[in-house]
């Protein structure tokens, strides 16, 4: 990514990402705070198990960061997710997040990164029609299919719980 990329506002990244994949996916900002898993099922009005998860971690060998993308029903299992990734995880802060992605804890979408990630995507997901994730701001989010996610991610598609 471009530094001018990368100063463009997150939300702006994430329009531009999912405008660049070719895909009819737009972001829709709502009033209510959809920072948490829960808060985006209520505003958004579908079940918690819909919503996709952004959960950074950082790798103690590597010290690069890994996305797993999970359904917001699920806690990630971080001994199946070490074993997956091939190294012990960490948990990420808010300052590595931000480095990492570009974006801030309660708004870290699935694409435009400010560099490029890892991914692991909760192999749960697929049981939906529909999905939504976070757009770059604690309020804002897109509808896509679980076939969408991985062709916008390119992630492996795993269990993650």
């Amino acid at each position: 990514m471009s530094e001018a990329e990368a100063k463009t506002s997150s939300i702006e990244r994430v329009r531009a990402a999912l405008a660049a994949s070719g895909l009819a996916l737009e972001v829709v900002e709502l009033e209510a705070s959809t920072r948490t898993a829960q808060e985006a099922a209520d505003s958004i009005g579908c079940t918690v198990a819909q919503i996709v998860k952004s959960l950074v971690f950082r790798g103690k060998t590597s010290g690069k960061a890994l996305l797993v993308l999970a359904s917001g029903a699920n806690r990630v299992d971080e001994t199946r997710m070490a074993q997956t990734a091939g190294e012990p995880l960490g948990r990420a802060d808010a300052g590595f997040v931000r480095a990492e992605t570009g974006f801030a804890i309660g708004g870290v979408a699935p694409v435009g990164h400010i560099k490029a990630l890892k991914t692991f995507i909760d192999r749960d997901l697929r049981q939906y029609e529909e999905i939504w994730a976070a757009a770059g701001k604690p309020n804002a989010v897109f509808r896509l299919t679980p076939a969408d996610l991985v062709a916008l991610t390119r992630g492996s598609v795993v269990q993650v719980c």
